[in-house]
């Protein structure tokens, strides 16, 4: 009974080793092809890579949209070279992509707030309705210049020298105010003047201000509107356009060049003001 059983074994044994070797062939060239399509996928990765980021910088894509779109084409390219190389040692992939399946449907339900951003940064960045460096107001509220733009938040510099982080999804689903798009920013304030001052002189003289103002364009012309018949003032608007970086500084100007004007005149800058009148009962 011992000399069957060792008899079975070394028969099992002698069948495997005689297998092995029959397979051995294939199992060698399966390999070997493997480690070929791998180093040459690889390399084929590399020179998509190149090929496509020289593209993205001939066509002045957004940076931040660049490193997305290339991190997902490289991931997805390593994928494919992934379930190319296990099909030829002749894995079934079948579970592979179940898996990528099942791993995709769990992350969308769990991120789908970071999802709707993710879209928004798209979006942001493919139609450029801002640009970094550019002043924009968003309907929340939030305003402030440009700093960074990234797949998920816009960020934005306050003129207090603040930080605002506002999700992509909230941006692109409302209104933006690009104060800088247009290469130029016309400033628009009231200056409030008396209802005893001769508004012919009180806008010749404003509009004097803003003609002599060094950074004010005289195209398109500079304005000044009367606007509205206040309860202790008649408003006048004051529009004059500039360029982006001098605009603060022609905004200020303005303001202590006009009240100083009207000042010389003798046209009086009223401030809110209530009449009272008291009867007495005989």
């Amino acid at each position: 009974m011992k000399d069957l059983n060792l008899s079975n074994v070394q028969d099992n044994w002698e069948n495997f080793i005689t297998s092995a070797i029959a397979m051995a062939p294939r199992l060698i060239t399966a390999l070997v092809s493997a480690i070929l399509i791998f180093i040459v996928g690889r390399w084929i990765i590399g020179l998509l890579k190149k090929l496509i980021r020289k593209a993205f910088i001939k066509k002045e894509v957004e940076l931040s949209l660049q490193k997305f779109l290339l991190n997902v084409i490289t991931w997805s390219l390593n994928i494919l070279l992934f379930i190319i190389v296990v099909t030829q040692l002749g894995v079934q992939t079948s579970a592979f992509v179940a898996m990528i399946g099942a791993a995709g449907l769990a992350i969308g339900l769990a991120l789908q707030g970071s999802l709707a951003n993710f879209a928004g940064g798209i979006l942001i960045l493919m139609l450029k309705p801002f640009k970094v460096g550019d002043y924009i107001e968003v309907k929340s509220g939030e305003s402030g210049t440009v700093h960074e733009i990234d797949i998920f938040h816009t960020r934005l510099i306050t003129p207090q020298n603040q930080m605002v982080i506002i999700p992509n999804g909230d941006v692109s689903n409302n209104s933006i105010t690009n104060y800088t798009h247009l290469g130029t920013r016309r400033t628009w304030f009231n200056i409030g003047v008396s209802y005893n001052a001769n508004l012919n002189e009180a806008k010749k003289i404003l509009l004097d201000v803003i003609k002599n103002n060094q950074y004010a364009f005289e195209s398109p012309a500079p304005q000044v509107v009367v606007t509205e018949l206040g309860d202790s003032a008649i408003n006048l608007s004051i529009r004059a356009t500039t360029s982006l970086d001098n605009f603060w500084t022609m905004n200020e100007e303005l303001i202590i060049n006009c009240k100083k004007a009207l000042d010389n005149a003798g046209i009086e800058i009223p401030f809110p003001q209530r009449d009272l009148h008291i009867y007495q009962n005989a």
